[in-house]
């Protein structure tokens, strides 16, 4: 039995960049022949796409724990890790995507529609591309970043021009099985229908889509039955069609107070009040339906509805009714303003943006780093190696961390925690210090290879090689 759920809670979490490589290129004469490591990998994106032919979000209800796969580890012989493959997950026309504290992330509607829940993380360099002419070989490479986790809840809106609300039994069901080629399940008990039905209807040049929600009583918006759970299927429609069943055998109901009841429950939920209204009365084909729709026909059209009497088993007034929703479902389209082209919008970086900020926290008695260049340089870095150590102390420096750090207070032996509480990385601040740096050179740099040589000094360094050789030939062999 398939089952309709319209509202999940979604667990995605996208691939981990792959680490780079630390490799020394050797063969034959040539022992140190230069870094050859390879760039990792680049994780998987968690991608949602709008497809047509996905009605509900049962698929994520069985199963709500979704990863990307990892990007691969680059290798020697400068071999890049071969990039995470993307995880594309299909949801209905009509999703929106909301975090777990109910902000819209994204509204999915059109076909082909997407968005990026999670996104993958980016791959760590390999030794070759952190080479440089003051770094010739390094002996470190970047970690792959992780990707993100996210945890977010989608809804499903179905997007509908017209929407049939009513009590239940009203003939909801009935009245869309014979507008359109739809099979909704029909029974003359109540709560019949436990899941909209869609359908298409096709009114002369115009054709437009057409839904029924389901359980509406009095309560409805404040969770009673189950109208809370189908109200938002009613807010991308361009009109509400009432049904009442002027034939109920409920003596204590009648269909002007049923409407009353609907229509307060609608306002009480929100958002509905510019939306065209339609009352139908059906069931007229009873006799005690036709002579209630007659009684109560004029006090409705006095109040400003549209009032068509119809009946779905007879299929009397049916063209009628068809026609009229296609005209107002037309003028809605019309009055919707047109899309424009998409406009690139740039946001420079503004002049004082340092792209990272330093506040000090009184209740962990540490100095914090937040920014996205420096909590990734951190994710970034093997703590294992010195010499990446020094290279992850080399790029704050020059991004301006240690300038602001001593702006903000902070003295040598000072706890810095660089990321939020729950995965920072915390050390005592020794600031960086420069004096004779033209001897010990800067941190993360080769010391292995020198400069090249001008000419002449390349001349006198092999004639002092030579002479070197003389004297300690000399030594040994006195005669």
């Amino acid at each position: 039995m398939t089952t309709f759920v319209d509202r999940v809670e979604l667990h995605v979490a996208a691939g981990n960049g792959g680490h780079g490589c630390a490799s020394v290129h050797r063969e034959k004469f040539k022992p140190l022949g230069g870094p050859d490591g390879g760039n990792g990998g680049r994780g998987g994106d968690v991608i949602l796409v709008v497809d047509q032919s996905v009605t509900t979000l049962l698929e994520y209800h069985h199963s709500p724990h979704r990863k990307a796969t990892n990007g691969k580890p680059g290798e020697g012989g400068n071999r890049a890790g071969k990039d995470g493959q993307d995880l594309v997950l299909y949801v209905p026309d009509g999703t929106v995507v909301l975090d777990k504290k109910g902000e819209v992330l994204a509204d999915l509607v059109g076909h082909g529609t997407t968005y990026v829940a999670a996104e993958g993380g980016r791959g760590g360099l390999g030794n070759a591309a952190l080479s440089s002419a003051r770094r010739k070989a390094p002996g470190f490479a970047l970690l792959g970043v992780p990707g993100d986790l996210q945890d977010i809840v989608l809804e499903l809106k179905t997007v509908a021009d017209v929407a049939l609300v009513g009590y239940p039994s009203a003939g909801k069901s009935s009245l869309i099985s014979v507008l359109s080629a739809a099979k909704p399940k029909i029974a003359d008990y109540p709560f019949t229908t436990l899941v909209p039905n869609l359908g298409v209807v096709t009114a002369g040049s115009t054709v437009y889509t057409i839904a029924d929600v389901p359980g509406l009583i009095p309560g409805a918006s404040q969770g009673r039955g189950l109208g809370l759970e189908f109200l938002r299927h009613v807010e991308r429609c361009s009109v509400l069609v009432h049904v009442l069943d002027t034939a109920t055998l409920e003596s204590d109901r009648d269909p002007v107070s049923d409407l009353d009841i609907i229509e307060e429950e609608l306002k009480q939920y929100g958002g509905l009040d510019d939306r065209p209204r339609v009352v139908v009365l059906n069931k007229i084909d009873i006799p005690d339906g036709q002579d209630l729709a007659d009684m109560i026909r004029p006090d409705l059209e006095e109040r400003g509805y549209r009032v068509f009497e119809v009946s779905a088993v007879a299929r009397t007034g049916l063209k009628e009714l068809s026609f009229a929703l296609a005209d107002i479902v037309a003028k809605a389209r019309a009055a919707k303003p047109k899309e424009e082209a998409t406009r690139i919008v740039i946001r420079p970086k503004a002049v004082d943006d340092a792209g990272f900020t330093v506040t000090y926290d009184e209740a962990e008695e540490v100095y914090r780093v937040r920014g996205e260049k420096p909590e990734r340089w951190v994710r970034q870095t093997d703590f294992n190696n010195d010499e990446a150590v020094g290279y992850l102390a080399d790029r704050l420096n020059r991004l301006g961390v240690e300038d602001a750090l001593m702006k903000a207070g902070a003295r040598a032996g000072d706890g810095v925690a660089i990321g939020a509480e729950e995965n920072a990385v915390v050390f005592d601040w020794e600031p960086t210090l420069m004096a004779g740096a033209e001897m010990l050179g800067r941190r993360g740099e080769d010391h292995r290879l020198e400069a090249p040589r001008p000419a002449a000094q390349r001349r006198r360094d092999r004639q002092a090689e030579h002479d070197e050789a003389d004297r300690e030939y000399d030594e040994f062999n006195p005669f």
